[in-house]
Formats: C-alpha cells, structure tokens, sequence
C-alpha cells in the first residue's frame, strides 16, 4: 500500500467532531491501532490533527472504540474524553449500533436480498475466519443482511446490514456463498487490488451519543476509484 494514499493530519477525512467524539472517514491501508508492522496507526494520526487544530499542549487523549480491517474502509469512532471511552465501549461491544457496509462483488448472489447465518472459527495464526453452516468448536455465530443495490457491468454492489460484529464477518460470509469481495485475496478472489485495498466500506453509522443521549447517524462517501465511483 503506498504511503501517498494514506490518511496524514493534513488530509484527515473528518465526518463529525464534538467535545466528547471523532468520526473519521479511514481509508484502505491505514491501521486504526497500532500492531507489529509499526507503521504509524489513524489513532496517532487523529492525535496530531486534534494536537494542530486545537492547539493542545502536552497529549491529546484519544480512546479507540472499535476497529475496521487495514484493507476495507469506512466509518471509525475515536473517543475524546475518558467519559466517552467506555460508554461507545459498551454501545459497540453490546451491539446497540446500526453498522451498514457497501461491498462490491463479483459473483452476485442468487437471491437479490438474504439473511446469511454461519458459525465462525477465528485463526489466529493466518488471521483467517472460517464460516461453517452449523456451529463447530470455538465457534460464534455471525448474522448479517444482505441485499443487492446495484449491478455493475462486471460487478454488483452488496448494502450489508452487521447484525453481529465477528472478526473478517462480512469477508468471511460472502466468501462462503460464493460472492468473494473484490480485491480479497485471502477469501479466495482471482486477484487483488493495485493499492492492497478491498472493495468493503463501512457506509453508514448510528448510535446513541454516548453523553447527550441523541440518536447520531453517519454516512461516509466511498473511496475514488472507478468502481466505487460506479456505485454512487
């Protein structure tokens, strides 16, 4: 993935920003939290951006709420405020938030709108999961919809309603109906993207804020590329 594509403070793709939250628009390659690569992670990226425009001095407190694979794009929450952090914790790990992905497909699926449930077994060492059609060993189930908003002339793009938030879900599922994403290598696609990225973007966010206790909805535009630019 080259560095130029990256999210830097200066082009930080900012949705939403109050006292308490920071909603940023994450594009395909940057790492939300930092890992083994040690390549600078958005969280650190958000830090400098909220260090410059607010001119803090000392650290800038940032809690990350939740995470979205390197490859996809899409919808992430940062917390502000060490009251926030684990009040979103909670919104999230409770499934009290209403998550909707784009993805883009080569095979379309059979049936124009579905509900898909498998059981998921995480790999840790591949950092692969495997979806099975009934529960196994050290298994979670995984529930997701499904319905079909557009055909392309190669491709046909997938609104994904996230009932469960399980590790790969979305890849992991479409790869066992037979609807690899594009660009997914690792879930069986032909070939992958030039820029590293996968055709899975986190579209839309709602939750309840964590302090005003209003319902807030988000909705991030996909990456520019020709195919996503198809989509709109």
């Amino acid at each position: 993935m080259s560095n130029s594509k990256l999210s830097k403070p200066e082009n930080l793709q900012v949705l939403y920003e109050d006292n308490h939250l920071i909603v940023v628009n994450k594009r395909p390659g940057d790492i939300v939290q930092g890992d083994k690569t040690g390549d600078t992670p958005l969280s650190e990226v958000v830090k400098i951006y909220l260090k410059k425009k607010h001119n803090k001095p000392g650290n800038v407190y940032l809690g990350v709420v939740h995470r979205l694979d390197r490859p996809t794009s899409g919808i992430v929450v940062f917390a502000k405020t060490s009251k926030a952090l684990p009040r979103l914790n909670k919104l999230f790990s409770e499934g009290k938030t209403k998550k909707t992905y784009w993805a883009v497909v080569k095979e379309i699926p059979k049936e124009t709108s579905a509900s898909l449930m498998h059981w998921l077994v995480r790999n840790q060492k591949q950092n692969k999961s495997y979806a099975h059609s009934k529960e196994v060993p050290n298994s979670k189930k995984a529930i997701l919809e499904y319905q079909v908003i557009k055909k392309l002339d190669n491709y046909g793009l997938l609104e994904i309603d996230l009932k469960t938030g399980r590790h790969h879900q979305i890849r992991a599922q479409l790869a066992a109906i037979g609807s690899t994403i594009k660009g997914d290598l690792k879930y069986g696609a032909d070939r992958s993207n030039k820029n590293g990225s996968i055709h899975l973007h986190s579209r839309e966010l709602a939750f309840q804020h964590p302090i005003r206790k209003e319902e807030i909805n988000f909705k991030a535009p996909p990456p520019n590329d020709p195919i996503w630019n198809a989509c709109l």
